[in-house]
């Protein structure tokens, strides 16, 4: 067995094509399908079923796939470190963030972080939560930006700043204060929300005290894919929606007038770059961190200091 033979596994994984994945490998199909059976022969199992088309894995190669993708992501981990001691901040980058922090954090320090750092490539990729912490094991994606804490073993946490969470309104009228929002007054038949599989829902049900009640009373039941579908949706429509503060930041004057914070303790969630127990790449780490928090007007993350997180 050998490193080569596990990058032909994965490459056949992801392209499903013998041919596709030679060219991708840069060797001939023969040379690749030969490499795969004494793999196969070596491990005494079958690792893709080739009856199937497109090919598919069977359910022992699925397993060694999986295997297959955490071992080259410790090799590469194991360069990258190597190279880490002695170079500037370079190379190839891949961040997954989630899409209720992407449209918002990325514009404020993604441009500047490039400029800074000429000799590195950033890969940007916006995926649900669940599927960036698949990514993140697999090492499929190398850091990820996204609400925490995740409580997942294998992953590592680096908080950076606390995000606020604010009603916004079609009318001042559905505010039972000019000041401020008490949860457990929203009115659940005016509320709009994202799709389930959103953290951001979740968090929006907690801290509203709707997870055991109906949410759908009404005539009219839609589920928004996107933070900026709801505005629009209160902006266009009555209702009252829960956004993030980083996606108020381009609101029209017109906008801010229909937000308003909540009462005290008034909820945040906390926002971190995420990464596999075995990255070793700091000096990238810290780079983005520097950048991040250098343009992102958020409160930072404080060690033991109390908030009321969602």
């Amino acid at each position: 067995m050998n490193i080569q033979q596990l990058e032909y596994v994965v490459a056949v994984d992801e392209l499903r094509h013998f041919v596709k994945a030679a060219d991708k490998c840069c060797v001939t199909q023969p040379t690749l399908s030969m490499m795969l059976q004494k793999l196969e022969e070596e491990l005494n199992l079958k690792i893709f079923d080739r009856t199937k088309h497109p090919i598919e894995p069977t359910a022992a190669g699925i397993e060694v796939i999986s295997r297959a993708r955490k071992i080259l992501g410790e090799v590469a981990q194991l360069k990258e470190f190597s190279r880490d001691l002695y170079e500037e901040v370079s190379g190839t980058i891949k961040i997954g963030v989630i899409p209720t922090l992407a449209p918002y954090l990325l514009p404020l320090f993604i441009e500047e972080l490039i400029s800074e750092y000429p000799g590195l490539k950033v890969i940007i990729k916006e995926m649900p939560t669940q599927a960036l912490i698949e990514s993140l094991k697999n090492n499929q994606c190398d850091l990820g930006i996204l609400a925490t804490p995740l409580n997942e073993s294998g992953l590592k946490e680096y908080p950076l700043f606390y995000e606020d969470f604010l009603a916004y309104s079609s009318s001042i009228k559905n505010f039972t204060s000019k000041n401020f929002v008490i949860p457990s007054q929203i009115d659940i038949s005016q509320l709009w929300l994202l799709e389930e599989g959103h953290c951001f829902r979740n968090q929006v049900l907690n801290f509203c005290e709707l997870k055991h009640k109906d949410l759908y009373k009404n005539r009219l039941e839609y589920e928004a894919g996107s933070i900026e579908t709801l505005i629009n949706l209160v902006d266009k429509n009555k209702g009252i929606t829960i956004v993030p503060y980083l996606a108020t930041l381009n609101f029209s004057a017109e906008q801010k007038k229909k937000l308003r914070r909540f009462s005290n303790p008034q909820p945040v969630r906390e926002v971190s770059l995420v990464v596999n127990n075995n990255f070793a790449r700091f000096k990238i780490l810290e780079a983005i961190k520097t950048e991040i928090l250098a343009h992102t007007p958020t409160t930072p993350y404080e060690k033991g200091k109390t908030v009321v997180q969602l």
